[in-house]
């Protein structure tokens, strides 16, 4: 799950990490406000807005502003809420910015030139442990960086059994430069950090820019924050903070029938019952000359009602041209889900897709019987290499 810069700059705060200070506002009269507290607060003369929105890159999108007075504070609010908000990682449809954040400003007017680093926490796959990813090219894309300079991308790996050490840390802020209370300072950032990341369940932590200020304080000017699904059951405090309005609907509306959907650009719709079965049924798509419109699985308990449900979903994509419904009834019953696939069908009414479905496991020929007899435009098909040709069939 995904939160706004605001959240996790909150979530910080808890641990010790010490961030760029910010309030909320939803109109620009609020922004005002927000700057006058802000400026009572912290003493800051400047500030930042900021555009709320899931997406890395708002700056280059015109998310973020530098507001050098109260004036400028509320005209430049007033352009950046309600605009869409188009950055590398939104798409062409871009996000429609509902609040900004005024930010405190940290880059001191007048003062020496402040160093900025990027720094992350997430899983690494590869060894099966977390992992800090830190560079001294900070408030740059990190993926350029990656390509042009791969040696300025330095890691540093978290034993499970020891977390993160106080060595480590040190390492992490001798390799970034600093020096007496500056490296101080890193050093508490960079254990607050993994602290963090640690006791919020969360699947990534990343903080670009991290900044050095002229007077060597060590603070979080951004915060782009994933959290574990699977953890969110402990974790009320931060499930609460879900803005379902950054989410595809469709997603949203999917989770309330626990269904696990994610929407694709591909032009075959998929069901599937196993997360393992849906990854192998997309790749089977592509292999006969389709591209998968979406993940969808339907679980091992799918019953009639889900399985419409479902078919519902997956025909709000406009970009549909079949769906594959790919079943293996291990605890759920083969027949039970073609009942439900005949079922939904008649409720549904006409579906302007053909569909293809393949039952194997439990009660497979029973289910075949109900499909091929439904009178039903439903094409059955036992080996999913046959259910494959029958989509190569229908997108030629």
């Amino acid at each position: 799950m995904n939160i706004h810069e605001y959240q996790g700059k909150e979530i910080l705060k808890r641990y010790g990490v010490s961030v760029q200070e910010g309030i909320l506002a939803e109109t620009p009269e609020q922004a005002v406000e927000a700057a006058k507290e802000l400026q009572a607060q912290t003493g800051t003369g400047w500030w930042v807005v900021k555009a709320q929105v899931h997406a890395g890159g708002r700056g280059k999108g015109g998310g973020i502003k530098l507001a050098k007075s109260l004036d400028e504070v509320k005209s430049l609010s007033a352009q950046i809420l309600g605009m869409t908000l188009i950055t590398p990682q939104t798409g062409e449809e871009g996000k429609l910015v509902r609040k900004v954040l005024i930010a405190q400003d940290v880059y001191y007017p007048g003062a020496e030139k402040p160093e900025e680093f990027y720094m992350s926490v997430l899983l690494d796959r590869q060894v099966g442990k977390n992992a800090i990813i830190y560079t001294t090219e900070g408030g740059m894309d990190i993926e350029e960086v990656a390509h042009s300079h791969p040696e300025k991308i330095l890691k540093e790996v978290i034993d499970p059994l020891t977390g993160l050490t106080p060595f480590q840390a040190r390492k992490i802020a001798y390799n970034l430069g600093l020096s007496g209370e500056a490296n101080k300072q890193m050093v508490k950032f960079v254990s607050a950090l993994y602290k963090a990341y640690i006791a919020t369940d969360a699947s990534q932590f990343e903080i670009n820019p991290v900044l050095k200020t002229s007077d060597s304080k060590v603070i979080a000017v951004d915060a782009k924050v994933n959290i574990d699904d699977n953890g969110l059951y402990r974790q009320k405090d931060i499930a609460a903070m879900r803005d379902v309005l950054e989410e595809d609907p469709t997603e949203v509306e999917a989770g309330e029938f626990n269904l696990n959907y994610v929407k694709l650009d591909g032009n075959i719709g998929c069901m599937v019952n196993g997360a393992g079965l849906a990854m192998a049924t997309m790749d089977i798509i592509q292999l006969a000359g389709g591209f998968p419109a979406n993940f969808l699985d339907v679980g091992g308990t799918a019953d009639a009602a889900r399985v419409e449900q479902a078919f519902r979903i997956i025909l709000k994509d406009e970009n549909v041209k079949a769906i594959l419904v790919n079943i293996f009834g291990g605890i759920v019953r083969c027949d039970r889900v073609a009942q439900g696939i005949v079922d939904a069908y008649k409720s549904i009414g006409e579906i302007r897709v053909p569909i293809i479905v393949r039952l194997q496991g439990t009660n497979a020929a029973e289910a075949k019987a109900i499909i091929d007899n439904s009178g039903l435009k439903v094409k059955s098909a036992i080996l999913l290499q046959e259910a494959a040709e029958k989509v190569r069939e229908v997108l030629n």
